[in-house]
C-alpha cells in the first residue's frame, strides 16, 4: 500500500541544521501514488501574479511630456503579506527580483497611462539591438524634422545633425527627452510606428499581459496603456537580460547641446536606487519605477497616480524602505544539498536521496521563520527504478497568512529496480527493498 509521506520540521531548527535531516516528525497520510507540484511564490519573474485596488492625482510643470489631472490622492489599502498596507498610490506593485515574491500590490493589473514609464520598454528595444550587434553606441543617427519637432520633455537634439546611440540612451532614461525617442526609433527600424510594431510583439515575450504601445514617448494616445504589473515586469528585465546597459538608469545628470539636465528619479539622486523612471501624464498622475540591490537582495517598486512630483517622491522613499525593512531572503536549501531520504520500493537500495534541484530561496516578511514549517511530500514508497534528477516529491513551506509554496525535489542519484530473483526475495522478506 502506498502512503503520502509528509516530513515536518520547524524552520529554525532546520536553518541550525544547515538543511539536512528535515525528519523530526512523520506522519504517513493515505493518498495516490505520484505528485503533481504546484505553483509557488516563487514563480519565473515573467509570471508573476497580480491581484487589484485604487487612488487619484493633480498637475505641475516637471517632465513636459506628462500632465496630470486635478484633484487630492487619498490613501487606500493594497495587499502585502503582512496585511492591508495604506499608499496614496491609485497602482502599485512591488516585487523581490531574486525570488518573485510580491510584496505589495494595489490595482496592479489594471490598465492605466504609463506616461514616460514607456519609454522604459523602448530603451528594452534599442538595448536588444544593442546586444545583437545591430546597433552600436557610437554610431550616428540622424535628427528628422519630426523628431525636432517632438514636444514635451527634450534633451534638444539639433535638426538635420546626428546623435550618437550613447547620447540618445542617456537624453532618453537620464533626460526623459521625447525628441532622443524618436532618432532611436526612426533610426532602428525606419519609423516609429515600425518601431512601435517591435514593442508590441515583444511586450507578450517578456511576459507583459495588459499592455498596448501607441508610441515610444508615452505622450497620450488612444489605446497607450500599462499596467504596473507589466512596467515592474519590464524592469525586471532590463536588470536581468542587458546588465551592461542598466547603468544608464542610475546616472545622476547628463548634459547635452551645453544644456544640463538631472536624473528626474529622485530615488536615484538620494542614492537610494540604481534606476529606473519617473513618468506624468494627466491622466495617470505622477508616476515611479526604482530598483536598488542592498546586501544582494534587490527590489523592483511601480507606483502611479500620485497627485504630485513632491508625493511620488515621498511615498516612493516610503515605499521603498518599507519593503526593504519588512522582508528578507533566506535561503532553505542549496542546490544538490540533502532533504530527505526515501523509502524504494523493488530497489537495489533501500532509500533515495531527494534533493534540491536549484537553491531554494523564500522571501519572508522579517521574524516569520520562528513560525514557519517547512514538510517533504512525496508518494511512498518510490517504485523503482528512480532516476537520478528526476522530480520525485515537493517541498512545502508553510507560514501563517501565506499560501503554501511547494517547490519540486528531485532524486540524488539513480536506484535500479531489482531483478526477477531480487524481487521474489523482496516479496518474501529477504531483499533489499524489504
Amino acid at each position: 500500500m502506498k502512503h503520502r509521506v509528509k516530513n515536518q520540521m520547524d524552520i529554525r531548527q532546520m536553518m541550525r541544521q544547515g538543511g539536512h535531516n528535515v525528519q523530526t516528525r512523520r506522519s504517513l497520510i493515505a493518498g495516490v501514488a505520484g505528485f503533481a507540484a504546484c505553483t509557488s511564490l516563487t514563480a519565473p519573474m515573467v509570471a508573476l501574479a497580480r491581484p487589484h485596488r485604487h487612488a487619484a492625482a493633480p498637475r505641475r510643470v516637471e517632465a513636459q511630456d506628462e500632465s496630470g489631472p486635478d484633484g487630492v490622492s487619498m490613501a487606500s489599502p493594497a495587499n502585502t503579506p503582512l496585511g492591508p498596507v495604506d499608499t496614496v498610490a491609485r497602482w502599485a506593485y512591488i516585487f523581490d527580483y531574486t525570488t518573485g515574491a510580491v510584496l505589495m500590490d494595489k490595482a496592479s493589473g489594471e490598465r492605466m497611462p504609463p506616461s514616460s514609464l514607456t519609454k522604459m520598454m523602448t530603451a528594452y528595444i534599442v538595448f536588444g539591438m544593442l546586444a545583437s550587434g545591430r546597433l552600436r553606441l557610437d554610431q550616428q543617427l540622424p535628427v528628422s524634422e519630426k523628431a525636432w519637432r517632438t514636444q514635451g520633455s527634450k534633451m534638444f537634439v539639433p535638426l538635420g545633425q546626428t546623435v550618437s546611440v550613447e547620447d540618445l540612451i542617456q537624453g532618453m532614461v537620464i533626460q526623459s527627452g521625447n525628441d532622443a525617442c524618436i532618432v532611436l526609433a526612426e533610426g532602428v527600424a525606419g519609423s516609429e510606428e515600425r518601431f512601435v510594431a517591435l514593442m508590441n510583439e515583444e511586450a507578450p515575450k517578456i511576459g507583459l499581459t495588459n499592455s498596448h504601445f501607441m508610441n515610444v514617448t508615452g505622450l497620450p494616445s488612444e489605446g497607450h496603456y500599462m499596467c504596473a504589473h507589466d512596467v515592474a515586469m519590464v524592469a525586471g528585465h532590463l536588470v536581468r537580460d542587458y546588465p551592461q546597459y542598466y547603468h544608464f538608469f542610475g546616472e545622476p545628470e547628463f548634459t547635452f547641446n551645453k544644456i544640463r539636465q538631472g536624473n528626474r528619479n529622485v530615488l536615484v539622486a538620494k542614492g537610494l536606487a540604481d534606476g529606473l523612471k519617473t513618468g506624468h501624464t494627466d491622466a495617470g498622475g505622477f508616476g515611479l519605477c526604482a530598483s536598488a540591490d542592498r546586501n544582494g537582495n534587490r527590489i523592483i517598486m511601480v507606483i502611479n497616480g500620485t497627485s504630485s512630483s513632491n508625493e511620488r517622491a515621498h511615498e516612493g522613499e516610503r515605499l521603498f524602505a518599507w519593503a526593504f525593512a519588512n522582508f528578507e531572503n533566506v535561503t532553505l536549501f542549496r542546490r544538490g544539498q540533502l532533504v530527505d531520504q526515501a523509502p524504494v520500493w523493488m530497489g537495489e537500495h533501500r532509500t533515495v536521496s531527494l534533493v534540491a534541484p536549484s537553491d531554494i530561496t523564500m522571501t519572508l516578511p522579517l521574524g516569520w521563520q520562528q513560525r514557519s514549517q517547512v514538510s517533504v511530500d512525496y508518494a511512498s514508497p518510490i517504485m523503482a527504478p528512480v532516476v537520478q534528477g528526476q522530480s520525485y516529491g515537493a517541498l512545502v513551506f508553510s507560514a501563517p497568512g501565506m499560501p503554501d509554496t511547494r517547490l519540486p525535489l528531485e532524486a540524488g542519484e539513480t536506484v535500479a529496480k531489482l531483478g526477477i530473483v531480487g524481487r521474489a526475495m523482496a516479496r518474501l522478506g529477504h531483499g533489499p527493498a524489504n
